[in-house]
């Protein structure tokens, strides 16, 4: 399956390169809704939440009003998961807060799998130098995403992987890495993070993994047409 991308800064979709630096601002969320209709499912991230510094919160409820989405974000307490379903999220997406300082975050996870169900439940994996990094992707963790895909499954369904080194840089992606992680477990698993052609989308489709795609869709590089015939 392949997922479009609604990144949520300042009320407004933009895409960000290395997480950092805003590389573009795009149409309004209701004209990407618009655009993406012919998807099936849509990634919405809210970004302020994700940095601690406001939130998005009534664009995420409308979005999830009017589209299946998987919705993440800031997700540090059980309350902001269950909200997130409340306002029509079907997934939510937790990242940072999966972890402590030495591992995975069982209490936390297995409290929102008791909130929520563990079937609405997405752990995000975002690699950077091989590690996985959390905070914003400014903290480096001593963890490898391949090492905690198997411990992390009793508390999920699935895992959004974000190779970071090459995130908005629209220099194509890791495909060995997606293969290694897709043999680590049988969960449902996203790839995020430079994948920049139609080849990179059916490499990754054909090792059944799915796609989630921002910075291509938003410069014109991946035509919505062409994808949205690759995932029928």
């Amino acid at each position: 399956m392949i997922f479009p991308c609604i990144d949520l800064m300042d009320g407004k979709v933009v895409q960000l390169v290395q997480g950092r630096e805003k590389a573009l601002e795009a149409d309004s969320p209701a004209e990407m809704l618009r655009k993406f209709a012919a998807f099936p499912e849509i990634q919405v991230i809210d970004l302020d939440a994700a940095m601690g510094r406001g939130s998005n919160e009534a664009l995420v409820r409308w979005l999830a009003s009017k589209a299946a989405v998987r919705a993440g974000g800031g997700v540090r307490s059980v309350e902001r998961a269950r909200g997130l379903v409340e306002q029509g999220a079907r997934k939510v997406i937790v990242g940072t807060s999966a972890f402590t300082s030495t591992g995975i975050h069982e209490r936390f996870l297995a409290a929102l799998g008791d909130a929520i169900g563990r079937e609405r439940l997405i752990v995000a994996l975002d690699s950077k130098g091989g590690r996985i990094v959390v905070k914003g992707w400014q903290e480096a963790t001593a963890l490898t995403a391949e090492e905690v895909l198997r411990p992390l499954e009793a508390y999920c369904s699935g895992f959004l992987c974000t190779y970071v080194d090459k995130e908005g840089m629209m220099q194509g992606t890791d495909l060995d890495w997606f293969r290694r992680l897709r043999a680590a477990t049988s969960l449902e698993l996203t790839a995020a993070g430079g994948i920049t052609t139609l080849d990179d989308v059916r490499a990754l489709l054909a090792m059944d993994v799915h796609a989630a795609l921002g910075m291509a869709i938003y410069t014109g590089r991946l035509s919505l047409e062409d994808l949205a015939a690759l995932g029928r």
